[in-house]
């Protein structure tokens, strides 16, 4: 099986949204990575930090679904990064209400020696200098180099952030985001200048109403599934790109028409995340209801259309 190497933080959040609130619960970036490539035939393993607060049955629950933990250091007498926020009514937006980040601080990511030749690596949402510090340690080159951030590194790291870039296949980040970093409203035009910045492919994450995907002047968008309930869209992108970089590893295929059905994939995962607080619906989560929604997002998207001439 072929091996994806996930950096991204594990975590508490204390969540508040209209429908609830919780208190510190598991969270991370690589966590809901890592629980998402869970469901695809592969060999995976997290690089992270966490405290010695922080409860061996999470780490436990990572071991059950077969994520290597090996690169995940506990530092002795340290806390793990917390995260507080609050989401506002109609969930797109929210307000961060605290932020610790404690062994977040001073982490150096140690590769673990047997994931130096893994086939693929995403980069999740972390200081840049981390992200790259991960490549540094690479034995060989990947299949593919995921790499997702946020604006935050763009306002506070954007030289490191653009070092980054250049060393990566696709980036994953939101509209937002995409036209802060292009200096572009419109998405194709900001797709085209990111592509420029090193990325062969630009995913760009529109939340509720799908995603795009971008290489050279080809574009495919897939639609976000509509559901009954969203309770908690905390994740949920790094729901997207656990689904999107675990497709790629399991099929073992880096074109673009097999990117269009890891954007599908990611969407499905991503579907499924924002059903319950934090990682809750991921953890519970069965195959037989990923493979149904499948077919949900297929009847969404398929469609005959007569092309016939026209003219008389």
């Amino acid at each position: 099986m072929n091996k994806l190497l996930i950096v991204g933080t594990v975590a508490f959040d204390a969540i508040e949204t209209p429908f609830g609130k919780t208190d510190k619960i598991l969270g991370g970036a690589g966590t809901y990575i890592g629980l998402s490539a869970s469901f695809f035939r592969l060999k995976q393993a997290i690089v992270s930090v966490v405290g010695e607060d922080f409860p061996q049955e999470y780490i436990d629950l990572l071991k059950d679904r077969d994520i290597d933990t090996t690169g995940l250091e506990i530092v002795k007498g340290g806390k793990t990064f917390f995260w507080s926020g609050r989401y506002h009514n109609d969930l797109n937006s929210r307000d961060t209400l605290e932020t610790q980040l404690n062994v977040l601080a001073d982490f150096k990511p140690v590769v673990p020696e047997h994931y130096k030749n893994a086939d693929v690596v995403l980069l999740g949402n972390l200081h840049p200098l981390i992200q790259s510090s991960v490549l540094d340690q690479l034995t060989e080159e990947p299949k593919l180099i995921v790499l997702d951030t946020m604006n935050f590194w763009m306002d506070c790291a954007l030289p490191e952030l653009l070092e980054v870039i250049k060393r990566v296949d696709v980036i994953t980040i939101n509209d937002e985001e995409a036209r802060q970093l292009s200096g572009e409203y419109s998405l194709v035009k900001a797709a085209a200048k990111i592509q420029q910045m090193g990325p062969e492919y630009v995913v760009i994450k529109k939340g509720e109403h799908g995603a795009l995907l971008f290489h050279g002047r080809n574009v495919f968008f897939a639609p976000a599934l509509p559901l009954e309930e969203v309770f908690d869209p905390t994740g949920a992108g790094d729901t997207f790109a656990g689904g999107f970089a675990g497709y790629i590893t399991q099929s073992e295929n880096v074109s673009f028409e097999n990117m269009k059905n890891a954007i599908i994939y990611g969407s499905n995962m991503a579907s499924f995340c924002v059903e319950k607080f934090g990682t809750e619906r991921m953890v519970n989560l069965e195959k037989e209801e990923v493979l149904q929604r499948l077919q949900q997002f297929r009847a969404l998207t398929q469609f005959d259309i007569s092309l016939e001439d026209t003219e008389e």
